[in-house]
Formats: C-alpha cells, sequence, structure tokens
C-alpha cells in the first residue's frame, strides 16, 4: 500500500529570508491561500519572535486558513516559543517547529556550548512546546556535518520526548543523495523509536543536490519534505516542492508513496510566489521554468508533433499549463512550419512549404526567433517584399534635463517619405522618442512591456531593449541592441512598425486571394 509524503512548503518563513525585502503581510496572505489551494500540507508561515511583521502575518494567516495545518519556528527557547504559540492562538492545528544545531562545528563555534548541553535545551525545549500544542517538530541543523552517533542519540532522545516529527536538514547543501541516504538509513537502522515519529528533511541546494538529496531519503524511509516554490531560500536556495511533487507523481510505483497535491495549480503557485517575491524564474527551471515544455530543435519539434511523449515526460495541462507553442527558429524543421500555419487556420494549399521553408531559415537566421506575423509575412508576401524595411531612422537626437523633461526630435523615412518630428515629455528621454516616432508612424500603439538589459560589460555594454507592443488587438514583438540605450530603444519600436506594416500588407493580399 503506497504511503503518503507530506509536503511541508517553508516558501514565508526560509523562501522570504532570500529576498532583497521583506514581503508585505497581504502578499504573505496570498501566497498562503495560493499554498492551501495548491494543497499544502504545512505551511510554514514565518519566526514569529523575529520582528513584530512576522508575529502579525502569522497572527493573520491563522486566522484564514483553514485547510492546511499552521507552523511556526522557534529557537529553544522559552521565549520564542511563547510567542509562536501565541501568533498562533487561532491557527485550527498549529505545529511548533524548534530547531538546534547539532554538529560538533555549530555546537563550539555558533552555540559555544557542548553535546550535553545541547540535549538539555532541546528536551527542555520540546517539553516546553508541547504545553501549548501536541504537535511538535524538531530539527536537527546542520544534520549533514553531526556524527552519526550524535544524530541518532538526540533523535531518540526527542521523539521520547514528545516530539511527533523529526527533520533532518542538510543546512548547507553539504551532502550528495548517498551519503543522504546513508544518515536516514542509519536512523532507521539505530533509533529504537524512530517510529514512533515521522521523519522530515530539509535540503538546500547549495551543490545542485537539494532534489536528489530528499528523493534519497524518501527512499530510505523519509515521509515528510521540506521545501519552497520555486526553490527560494537562503544562498542557492531549498529543495523547489515542484519538483519533489512532480518525481513522486512520475515515479509513484516505483517509490511507493503518494501527495494530496492537486498538480493543475503548480503552475499557478509558481507565478503567484514568482511575482508577489519579485524573484523570476529561470528560462530553463524544471517544471515551471518557460522553456520547460518548449522545443526548439527540428528534429524533436518533429517527434513531438507526433506524440509528445516522445520528448516529454510530463503533460503540461497536468501542472495548469495550456500546450505551449513550438518556438520557431532556424533550428526548426518543416513539421514545426506546417503545424503552426495550420494552428493559424490555413491549408496546405494556401502556400508552397517548400518556398515557405527557405525564406523562414533566411529570415530566422537574421532575426532569430520567427513569429506568427512573420510566418504570414513569408507565405504571403513576395520575400523581396519581407527583406526591405518600410520605416527607417535617420536621425534623432534628444536633450534631457534633470527635472525630467526631455525633448526628441527624429527624421523618419517612411517608405520614400521623409517626416520630421519634435515630441516633448517629461517622462523621461525613451518616451520623448517613442512619442516623435509614434507621430511619425501614425500607427495607434500600446506599450504592453519593456525590459531592459546589458549584454557585456563597461563602455562597449550593448543596451538590450525587448518590447511588446498592442496594436489593433495583436501583440508584436520588437528587439532593439546598441552601446547607447535610446537608440536601443528607438530600434526595438522602429521593428516592431515595420513588422505592423508587413501584417497589413498580408492583410491586404488575403483580401485579394479571398475576392
Amino acid at each position: 500500500m503506497n504511503q503518503k509524503v507530506i509536503i511541508f512548503d517553508t516558501t514565508l518563513r526560509d523562501g522570504e529570508q532570500s529576498l532583497q525585502a521583506s514581503l508585505s503581510i497581504n502578499k504573505k496572505i496570498q501566497i498562503a491561500q495560493s499554498l492551501e489551494r495548491m494543497g499544502i500540507d504545512i505551511i510554514e508561515v514565518g519566526f514569529p519572535i523575529s520582528s513584530p511583521g512576522d508575529y502579525k502575518a502569522v497572527q493573520m494567516i491563522s486566522q484564514k486558513i483553514k485547510n492546511s495545518k499552521i507552523c511556526s519556528l522557534a529557537r529553544c527557547l522559552k521565549e520564542d516559543i511563547e510567542i509562536a504559540a501565541k501568533a498562533m492562538k487561532n491557527a485550527i492545528s498549529p505545529r511548533i517547529h524548534l530547531f538546534l544545531g547539532t554538529s560538533t562545528l555549530h555546537i563550539q563555534s555558533k552555540l559555544k556550548k557542548n553535546f550535553s548541553e545541547i540535549v538539555d535545551m532541546m528536551l527542555m525545549s520540546i517539553k516546553w512546546a508541547k504545553r501549548y500544542t501536541n504537535d511538535v517538530e524538531f530539527s536537527c541543523e546542520d544534520a549533514g556535518r553531526t556524527s552519526l552517533d550524535d544524530l541518532c542519540y538526540i533523535v531518540e532522545k526527542a521523539i521520547h520526548a514528545g516530539a511527533k516529527t523529526i527533520n533532518i536538514p542538510d543546512t548547507v547543501g553539504y551532502t550528495i543523495p548517498t551519503q543522504f541516504k546513508n544518515i536516514i538509513q542509519t536512523l532507521f537502522l539505530k533509533v529504537p523509536n524512530i517510529h514512533k515519529a515521522i521523519i522530515s528533511v530539509h535540503c538546500h541546494n547549495d551543490l545542485g543536490m537539494a532534489t536528489g538529496n530528499s528523493i534519497s531519503a524518501i527512499e530510505a524511509g523519509a515521509r515528510q519534505i521540506e521545501g519552497t516554490i520555486n526553490g527560494l531560500g537562503e544562498r542557492a536556495g531549498n529543495t523547489a516542492l515542484e519538483e519533489i511533487i512532480m518525481a513522486l507523481k512520475i515515479h509513484e510505483k516505483t517509490l511507493n508513496v503518494y501527495t494530496n497535491i492537486k498538480y493543475q495549480e503548480i503552475s499557478r503557485t509558481s507565478k503567484i510566489v514568482s511575482h508577489l517575491c519579485n524573484t523570476p524564474i529561470a528560462l530553463n527551471k524544471s517544471i515551471v521554468g518557460k522553456n520547460a515544455f518548449s522545443h526548439s530543435s527540428g528534429i524533436h519539434q518533429d517527434g513531438v508533433l507526433k506524440n509528445r511523449e516522445n520528448y516529454e515526460i510530463l503533460d503540461p495541462n497536468s501542472i495548469g499549463l495550456k500546450s505551449c507553442p513550438l518556438n520557431l527558429t532556424s533550428r526548426s524543421g518543416r513539421a514545426a512550419i506546417k503545424h503552426r500555419m495550420k494552428e493559424l487556420g490555413y491549408l496546405e494549399t494556401d502556400y508552397n512549404l517548400d518556398i515557405l521553408y527557405i525564406d523562414f531559415l533566411k529570415l530566422a537566421d537574421k532575426k532569430g526567433q520567427i513569429f506568427d506575423y512573420d510566418l504570414e509575412a513569408l507565405a504571403f508576401i513576395n520575400q523581396q517584399q519581407v527583406k526591405t524595411e518600410f520605416f527607417k531612422l535617420e536621425y534623432f537626437h534628444v536633450e534631457s534635463k534633470l527635472s525630467g523633461l526631455a525633448t526628441a526630435s527624429i527624421i523618419l523615412l517612411c517608405g520614400k517619405k521623409i517626416n520630421i518630428q519634435k515630441s516633448t515629455t517629461y517622462n523621461g528621454p525613451v518616451d520623448a522618442i517613442y512619442q516623435a516616432l509614434n507621430k511619425a508612424a501614425l500607427y495607434p500603439i500600446v506599450l504592453k512591456k519593456f525590459h531592459l538589459e546589458a549584454n557585456g560589460e563597461g563602455k562597449d555594454a550593448l543596451g538590450k531593449v525587448d518590447i511588446v507592443v498592442k496594436y489593433k488587438c495583436r501583440n508584436f514583438h520588437g528587439i532593439g541592441l546598441a552601446t547607447d540605450i535610446i537608440e536601443a530603444s528607438a530600434q526595438a519600436l522602429i521593428n516592431v512598425f515595420n513588422d505592423i506594416w508587413k501584417s497589413q500588407q498580408v492583410d491586404k493580399k488575403l483580401e485579394k486571394l479571398c475576392k
């Protein structure tokens, strides 16, 4: 019979410690509610004694969360325990999470005590915490570097004192899976009362081993995994819960375990945490990264179109994602082009795939990524027209003052017509040149995204501007690259204008074909 693995989320405690700015109480409540909706068993919502704000957040979340267990962190000190208990007074099922260093390094250099004193502190704290709740968890901080004899001894004593959950943290991400698995196996072999408690693990990712160590611990008998959404946490972060959850789902039969997680909430929760914590998700992040279900290789794209399981072990729908479109780049093959044209509503008889593919490769080599409006332009406009840029920036001059006043003058070539415009604004030089370009091009656009990043270092670093513009219910992408960020910004918008112009030519061409 499969056993349940308890999912313990510490995004609001360990995860928040890694952020440049503390989360507001409202943001913490939003994240906690998302975690509850996802089916997280236990939410560690904070370290109440650390600050009045943390205390208030624990207090308010305890009142709102009903389906997940609420947990607060406390040192092995009476005051910490009392404050944690008070903050969770209104929680339906509160847990107090005690922690204390158990490695020789922590005991001697951080705590300035001996092992016997550490054991006494632990015993006192567990007994004190049990005055407030029967659900007490004890963590052996730096267990990954604690001698196995000492670890077995203190775990046995903690269980005997009444701790219902024993956490074995790899606090500094020191171990590798075989070492960590051996630690858990040794505990099950040598601690006589081990089956009276749930064994938990809390792994850090300093060597990139957090998920591997957590899975190895489950194989050895651990039944609670602690981690965070998107792997947030101190230094290199914690075990990414979305990775653990989906690994357990994929290997459910092999590991003989299950979770109560609502898988289709994973993507949504990941995005909420990323947004509220202001921590972008890496493109290649497993499970929730933008590229986790995207394919650029022509061979892979062809295989996925025939059967997704050829190159995907997970269905994106299973974590709440819609099917991801294939990236159209110079590595894409004919199958991907044909598939995308079909999705856009075109029949094979509407275009010549061989000619389209040759033109596609030429433009992809030049542009990098091809979007839908590019593909339509290639299919229905003469290739020479595609190469011709209707809009070309001949000249620009921008002045900006400390007061914020900025003036831009431009000369824009619109086909064969020269258009000269000037614009003044208090919103800075980029806004000034964008207003001038808008006046010249006469496109009623709405800027939806503006992203600037530096490629390289020093005075020769290139500024890369990536924008998304909305025009008549369609989104157009533009990229500009220059050592001057004003010039890069202008180039990005000029590229958008040219794509809009090309799309208009496509529309005209299609109108003629339909007549």
